[in-house]
């Protein structure tokens, strides 16, 4: 008992998140200062964190594998606050106030997972198409380019530009959709998305196809971070309006 005592005391601790946060910013300092000095950390442009992590030597990922470690434990931290915090504070009669700095912590949980799994499973390439292209995806699933379309002005300007996809499966064809620069599509949790157009001598389409399978969560880790800050500034406004 003494011992998890001293447990849940060391991750109550407001001091604990301080710290942690500290030692955080100074990893990643020191992070920002070493990646430009290898070429090794080009590679994580396309490929998932950890895959990349376990093939690279741990001289120059070290301080990767401890900010993991010190994010965990800001995690638990997190955690075990907002409960100590719930449950210490049930009977309150404002319990909107209460509720709302761990709809924030949710948020931010939710932002983590969401790193967590695109660390996993994210990957992300650029390749080139043209009309009649083929792009074998993953689980069977292809994407076969049925036209590339590029406007061009009066002095031969690329202005605008989009292609017709169709996904197939085993020769089925599954779907057709349009990519344009700004609409782009997806299947099966992969995006693809057309970046420019080389108009001559025939329309060819600059193509990127990732996938993140941790955008879902850090869009609705967003969405419960920015509503439980407004909604404790509003309340907390109101209140002091009330008391004035």
């Amino acid at each position: 008992m003494p011992t998890l005592k001293k447990i849940l005391s060391f991750f109550i601790s407001i001091r604990t998140a301080s710290w942690l946060l500290i030692a955080l910013i100074c990893l990643l300092l020191f992070g920002s200062v070493v990646m430009p000095a290898h070429e090794e950390f080009l590679a994580l442009h396309t490929v998932a964190l950890f895959a990349w992590m376990q093939e690279m030597p741990v001289d120059i990922t070290w301080w990767l594998w401890a900010s993991l470690g010190v994010l965990s434990l800001l995690a638990a931290n997190t955690i075990v606050c907002s409960i100590e915090s719930v449950v210490r504070k049930r009977d309150a009669r404002q319990w909107l106030l209460i509720i709302s700095p761990q709809i924030m912590h949710i948020g931010f949980l939710f932002i983590l997972l969401a790193h967590l799994l695109s660390s996993f499973g994210s990957f992300k390439g650029i390749t080139y198409a043209y009309k009649d292209t083929t792009l074998q995806l993953s689980n069977n699933l292809e994407v076969r380019f049925n036209q590339v379309h590029a406007a061009v002005d009066a002095s031969g300007y690329v202005i605008d530009w989009s292609a017709d996809i169709e996904y197939l499966r085993d020769g089925v064809s599954l779907a057709t959709d349009r990519i344009l620069p700004n609409s782009p599509s997806f299947r099966d949790g992969i995006g693809i998305y057309i970046k420019t157009v080389k108009a001559h001598p025939f329309p060819v389409a600059m193509i990127e196809v990732s996938r993140e399978p941790g955008a879902f969560w850090a869009l609705a880790g967003g969405a419960l971070f920015m509503a439980g800050m407004v909604t404790l500034l509003a309340l907390k406004i109101s209140r002091e309006g009330m008391a004035s």
